[in-house]
């Protein structure tokens, strides 16, 4: 039996209509994007990375409240990896967003701050270990990152991770990955889950800042062609299957690999794997090149056309209501 969109504890939590959050990605997600998922009555969230400084994540998320009348979210790296993230965390807090999305470390601190605010926090969990572990932190729901999830997936599918974390939590469980129209919303849900976080269906949207052959991209390419990289950032990633990723590969070498197991230089190997990965990405994103490196995940099979995100969305409504 398919819950009524409102019933959902993911919609009773942020007071929103249709319970997806456009996800958080990586040099995709902009202000533009939130808001248009706002007035289209679901939630978004940006990554705080995707703003050079923390003046202009200030301004976007003013920019966001000023322009729209509903809660959104912004994603922390909560790892020393993320050298602004105090300041982030500061500007979320004063600015007051509705939540914060953590990922890859402990979001303890990240917890404490963003409760003195009134800000809730959802955190990224791949397993139930660590969903135990925020769940005892505080966090006020758990992202959980699947197999089928764009970017930096998950290691199980969701019909093993989704039962496991609702045996074993009381908070509510998100589940990315694996989703792409509104029946698959709804039988989602049916199975268990509290809210649903998508991203890829939305990257070919009219309001995405990347270039027009990421975006078409989206659309010619199927489930068949995502893969998983350890090229990019050292840590296995989603993208798609162009003739460029076919050419380079999808693992490292084994000089890469010997650096990476290297106790003295592991730590800064990965950042500069890190480093180079992201600036390719950056490149192919934006501008027309012939190294074009896109993240994305399974999902896009449903993606036909770019179209705005209020489009999309109307059309996640109907199928969602038809299921």
């Amino acid at each position: 039996m398919k819950i009524p969109a409102k019933k959902v504890a993911l919609c009773k939590m942020l007071n929103i209509q249709f319970p997806v959050i456009v996800a958080p990605m990586f040099l995709v997600s902009n202000k533009e994007m939130i808001i248009a998922a706002i007035k289209s009555g679901a939630t978004g969230a940006i990554p705080a990375l995707n703003y050079r400084t923390v003046d202009e994540l200030r301004e976007a998320i003013r920019s966001i409240k000023s322009e729209s009348d509903g809660p959104f979210g912004i994603n922390l790296i909560v790892n020393k990896s993320n050298f602004l993230y105090k300041e982030q965390l500061q500007v979320c807090c004063e600015e007051k967003v509705d939540y914060l999305i953590t990922s890859l470390g402990s979001p303890k601190e990240t917890i404490i701050e963003a409760h003195k605010a009134g800000v809730k926090v959802f955190c990224d969990v791949v397993n139930v270990e660590y969903a135990k572990k925020v769940e005892a932190l505080g966090a006020d729901a758990i992202i959980a990152v699947n197999k089928e999830a764009g970017g930096h997936a998950g290691p199980m599918s969701y019909k093993e991770l989704l039962p496991m974390l609702k045996k074993e939590c009381n908070i509510p469980v998100i589940s990315a990955g694996g989703v792409g129209n509104g029946k698959e919303i709804a039988s989602m849900i049916e199975y268990g889950a509290d809210g649903i976080s998508m991203g890829s269906v939305f990257i070919a949207s009219d309001e995405a800042g990347v270039s027009q052959e990421y975006k078409q991209a989206c659309v010619d390419y199927s489930a068949e062609d995502i893969v998983m990289t350890t090229k990019l950032s050292g840590t296995p990633c989603t993208v798609i299957n162009t003739d460029y990723v076919k050419k380079v590969g999808t693992k490292q070498n084994w000089f890469e690999r010997l650096l990476n197991k290297n106790k003295r230089l592991k730590k800064w190997f990965k950042a500069f794997t890190f480093f180079k990965g992201m600036k390719s990405l950056q490149k192919a994103a934006f501008s027309s090149t012939y190294k074009t490196v896109w993240c994305a995940g399974p999902s896009i099979e449903h993606v036909k056309s770019i179209r705005s995100i209020a489009d999309i969305i109307a059309d996640l409504k109907r199928e969602y209501e038809a299921s």
